[in-house]
């Protein structure tokens, strides 16, 4: 996924603040940490990649990390906050009879967002579990929104019989596990394996239901 100059002015400069030299080091810097890690890219593949003077960058952005949290922070808060929460409302909306049919069309929605977004998700995915802060923001602008409604929703197919009786804290967390194990590996640890997607994604189906099953 490639930002274009709106797209950047939306999300790092509504204000008009942003130079074009800043333009071109945000896109780079985007690029280079979703394609290599942060950990794995240098200050100085940035700038070349973005045709500027390394120094350019610090006279910007104090420290590769500072750039790292201006990429993140805002990306969390404008843009993919309101979007997961406003996109995954479109399944969590719906009254779907059966808990297998939930997840089908929960992973087919996540996997359309992620496809869509994925350089950004690839960021985020890969830095979180190393910047406290980053888990921070995730937490007060997604996770906090989505919590009380999955809990829910687990609870409503606990009561229609077809998930066994258990903390449905407990059900939430190891549905999310298995789901974003899948996503993990298929956009970030392997994404250039021959994957088959929908029997990934039928197969996921499966061992979750066994698991949750109470017969």
């Amino acid at each position: 996924m490639k930002l274009n100059d709106p797209e950047i002015d939306n999300l790092f400069g509504a204000d008009g603040s942003l130079t074009e030299r800043q333009k071109k080091i945000l896109q780079s810097a985007i690029e280079c940490f979703a394609d290599q890690g942060y950990a794995g890219t240098s200050t100085k593949e940035i700038a070349t990649r973005a045709g500027v003077a390394e120094g350019t960058i610090f006279r910007h952005y104090r420290t590769k990390k500072d750039l790292l949290m201006t990429i993140v922070k805002p990306v969390m808060i404008r843009f993919m906050a309101p979007f997961i929460i406003n996109d995954l409302n479109k399944v969590l909306d719906r009254d779907f009879d059966q808990f297998e049919d939930f997840l089908r069309a929960m992973i087919e929605n996540r996997k359309d967002f992620i496809r869509n977004n994925l350089k950004l998700i690839r960021i985020l995915l890969q830095e979180i579990p190393f910047h406290p802060e980053l888990k921070d923001q995730f937490v007060e602008h997604v996770g906090k929104n989505i919590f009380e409604r999955m809990i829910q929703i687990i609870s409503h197919y606990q009561n229609k019989g077809q998930i066994i009786d258990m903390e449905p804290k407990t059900v939430l967390r190891l549905t999310l596990s298995s789901i974003g194990s899948y996503f993990l590996a298929r956009y970030t640890i392997f994404p250039e394996a021959d994957w088959e997607d929908e029997k990934e994604i039928e197969e996921t189906i499966r061992f979750l239901i066994r698991g949750l099953s109470p017969n």
